[in-house]
């Protein structure tokens, strides 16, 4: 079979590998449909690291995942060949101390697709997933939506870790796809009061479109002082989502006494730097999201009724032969790029 692999910074080749095949009785092969590019994918492929995860080349990412199932093991129960199915990419162990207690998104023993010294990504035609790991769409979802509820469910965990955000002055640094996640699930769940900043027009008016009511500009050197016009008694919520240091620091200055601040964004550096008089004296709590914990499902049934509509995100499309263009893309922040989707059909 084919997979898409990266051979080094800024470099990816289409490689002929071994077919996966059915290992444990819970297994499913699975022909992948249409993979997302996320922007930790872009973080492998530009810097070939995040944090403590490198990678040793070849390797492919990918973890945005939807697929048709095309086998399964003799244990699995709910599937069968032919369905269409939303995967969710971490693969816990569901026995250690952190799955037992309801954590199974920083298992000690977690493998996730794409991961450096995990699991090799869903950049290829076939892959092989648990089938715990695996979610029947129903027939009116598209392809593109079992796709985007992997992004999407990080704003689904994000927004319940903030807790109720109803009657609450929310801000969102960084509106890209994490940050279009967290408004579209922060509408599903009752808030209605955003504001956003971004760097770039196309994702400012992305915002605008999706009701946020005010934009901001994340490179203006008087950004805190335009939102304490707009909000005279600062931000309940602030979601980073960007990775930035300047968000962080806009956001301890704009966030009111008793405040939240989520960490959600991958920075490019290893340490944040927070003001301690600013926290200490507002009392701020900083909640760091760490992907998506067990939300796929609540996340497909937020778009299968209806609650959430994501099909917005998509707006580029590229065949799976044509991969490192659409990672170039979405690097350089080309052409208004909010999701990029590669097809493999």
């Amino acid at each position: 079979m084919k997979a898409m692999k990266l051979t080094g910074i800024g470099q990816m080749e289409l490689m002929e590998v071994p077919a996966p095949a059915i290992a444990h009785p819970d297994d499913m092969l699975i022909k992948v449909s249409q993979v997302g590019v996320c922007g930790s994918d872009i973080h492998y492929y530009a810097t070939g690291r995040i944090g403590s995860q490198v990678v040793e080349f070849p390797f492919a990412v990918g973890h945005e995942t939807a697929g048709v199932v095309v086998e399964t093991g003799s244990g699995v129960k709910n599937l069968q060949p032919g369905d269409r199915i939303a995967i969710d990419p971490a693969v816990s162990c569901g026995d250690c101390d952190q799955c037992l207690a309801g954590r199974s998104h920083t298992c000690r023993k977690l493998k996730f697709l794409g991961c450096p010294g995990q699991l090799e990504g869903s950049l290829m035609e076939y892959i092989v997933m648990p089938e715990k790991c695996c979610y029947k769409i129903p027939g009116h979802m598209t392809m593109d939506e079992a796709v985007i509820s992997e992004p999407l469910a990080i704003g689904v965990y994000a927004v319940n870790q903030a807790g109720s955000l109803e009657g609450k002055r929310v801000g969102i640094f960084g509106f890209g796809p994490i940050g279009m996640s967290v408004m579209l699930a922060g509408k599903a769940k009752g808030a209605s009061d955003f504001i956003a900043t971004d760097l770039i027009e196309a994702r400012k008016d992305f915002a605008r479109k999706l009701g946020a009511a005010w934009v901001g500009d994340g490179h203006d050197p008087g950004l805190a002082a335009k939102i304490y016009k707009e909000t005279p008694l600062a931000l309940d919520v602030i979601f980073e989502c960007c990775g930035k240091q300047e968000a962080v620091d806009i956001a301890l200055e704009t966030l009111k006494p008793g405040g939240k601040l989520m960490l959600i964004g991958i920075p490019e550096f290893d340490r944040w730097s927070f003001s301690a008089d600013l926290m200490r004296r507002k009392e701020i709590a900083i909640v760091n999201v760490r992907r998506q914990n067990e939300c796929v499902a609540e996340t497909l049934e937020l778009m299968a009724s209806g609650k959430v509509n994501a099909r917005q995100m998509v707006t580029h499309r590229f065949p799976f032969e044509k991969t490192k263009e659409a990672f170039d893309m979405v690097k350089e922040y080309r052409d208004g790029v909010m999701k990029a989707m590669i097809e493999f059909d």
